[in-house]
């Protein structure tokens, strides 16, 4: 059954990775497919590749239908272009999966401001941009649905990567916010914590000697919030680390309350009551 028959939808970061998987897959499943990719390297720098158009090429030799956009999407003008290209070959937008990303990993004292800026623009900056542009067609077409792309370093930090924890951990307070003001216009805004071997995480220690954990198994997660099979949901952050699934979860401790005092906590009393305040 093909989930995305007639559908049209925007894949940034598209020329790579998790982005050209889930290009194929939702081309394979019925879907007009932008395809989004400057085609720098991994570190944002300019190349001389047309990953874009490799990948549109790969889906109409498959009897797929796309296009190529080589937009900038962490700029205002390049999101709104991408989003007028998808309106002038179909006009509609029904999907779009912010899946664009760069890493410049430095400790924490030697993070310059410039690549702390270029990440942000590119993986934060960019999710926000898109759906501004997109958003308006969706709630006209009555609805839509947005995928955005965050990691276990933006839920839980790690060492070594300030900027782009920064950004991903952005990602999560902008899919929470997102889900809640565009649901009453049938827009749903998830989000992916891919675990997966690429250009951007093979350097990883855990990649070194693993290829369990590849593009091709997020894809299909992709997928599944793109279509109707997740219609009734919105808000979710879904993880994807080789053939496991997970969702996560934000969690609140019990907490404990104080009676007297105005309710007014010295900071003795926190000390002396910690293991009650954050018990779970």
């Amino acid at each position: 059954m093909k989930l995305l028959t007639g559908k049209v939808a925007i894949v940034t970061g598209a020329g790579r990775g998790i982005g050209r998987a889930t290009a194929l897959l939702f081309a394979e499943h019925g879907a007009h497919v932008i395809v989004n990719d400057l085609g720098v390297d991994s570190s944002g720098n300019p190349a001389p590749e047309q990953v874009a158009a490799t990948v549109v090429a790969e889906i109409k030799e498959r009897g797929g239908s796309a296009v190529a956009s080589t937009h900038d999407v962490s700029q205002p003008s390049g999101a709104t272009e991408l989003a007028a290209l998808a309106l002038s070959h179909s006009g509609a937008i029904d999907v779009l999966i912010n899946n664009a990303g760069i890493h410049r990993d430095a400790s924490l004292l030697k993070v310059a401001l410039d690549d702390w800026r270029a990440v942000i623009e590119v993986q934060l900056q960019a999710a926000l941009l898109c759906t501004q542009a997109v958003v308006p067609h969706m709630k006209a077409n009555g609805g839509g649905s947005i995928v955005n792309t965050t990691s276990n370093a933006g839920l839980y930090g790690n060492y070594g990567q300030a900027s782009s924890a920064t950004a991903l951990a952005g990602i999560y307070g902008l899919t929470r916010t997102c889900a809640i003001e565009l649901q009453r216009y049938q827009v749903r805004v998830n989000a992916v914590a891919p675990l997966a071997k690429t250009r951007l995480t093979e350097q990883l220690p855990i990649f070194h000697q693993v290829d369990s954990m590849s593009a091709d198994h997020v894809a299909p997660v992709h997928l599944f919030l793109a279509s109707s099979l997740s219609a009734d949901l919105t808000g979710a952050v879904l993880s994807v680390a080789g053939g496991r699934l997970s969702s996560y979860k934000m969690v609140e401790s019990r907490g404990q309350f104080k009676e007297g005092d105005g309710g007014i906590w010295t900071a003795e009393e926190i000390a002396e009551h910690w293991p009650a305040i954050s018990k779970a």
